[in-house]
């Protein structure tokens, strides 16, 4: 492979992944009726006049499929972390008993479920525009060295290659959003 067309294709790659990656971290907060703490994961709290992550301040655990338990190093954290629950848009009451907080999940309605999986393909959508977007830079870049020296076959031979690569990704994509949809469709 030239060394002018290897760069283009890393690049791409690169950009592909943190396309899935981004994808990842969406599809863990759609709620799918089952129990995950990553759920939690926008809802910061005031500590000492920093703002930062619950899971700065607390150990967040999944006792059972429709429980999540936050238990907070500090006693007098208790309250603080309860108000941010509170006000985030989670949706869900927190149940403070003094010693641990319980966020008790809901099961979710039929219509509901529907949203959630709309939800996720829609996140699953911006994600192969990201792809694709990344694809048709590097093709871009391919043409431009092209027109710069780099012989046609080698170009051609590049473009294939990012051709590739996007499958790859897409692919990567809808395995998640099947496997997504199936767990919030599972009751």
């Amino acid at each position: 492979m030239d060394e002018r067309v290897k760069p283009i294709i890393d690049n791409a790659s690169d950009d592909m992944e943190g396309a899935v990656m981004f994808l990842d971290d969406a599809l863990a907060h759609i709620r799918a009726g089952k129990a995950n703490v990553r759920i939690v994961d926008g809802v910061r709290v005031d500590y000492y006049g920093s703002i930062v992550p619950i899971s700065n301040v607390a150990n967040i655990s999944t006792p059972d499929a429709k429980t999540i338990q936050i238990q907070c190093w500090e006693k007098n954290m208790m309250p603080v972390v309860e108000k941010a629950l509170i006000n985030s848009d989670i949706g869900i009451m927190p149940v403070n008993n003094g010693e641990v907080i319980r966020l008790c999940l809901p099961p979710v309605t039929e219509e509901r479920r529907k949203q959630l999986v709309k939800q996720a393909n829609a996140a699953g959508e911006d994600a192969k525009v990201s792809i694709r977007n990344a694809r048709r830079d590097a093709m871009d870049k391919l043409k431009k060295e092209q027109k710069n020296g780099l012989p046609e076959d080698v170009e051609k031979d590049g473009e294939a290659e990012v051709q590739k690569v996007h499958d790859k990704y897409i692919k990567k994509v809808d395995e998640m959003l099947a496997a997504k949809e199936k767990e919030i469709m599972t009751i």
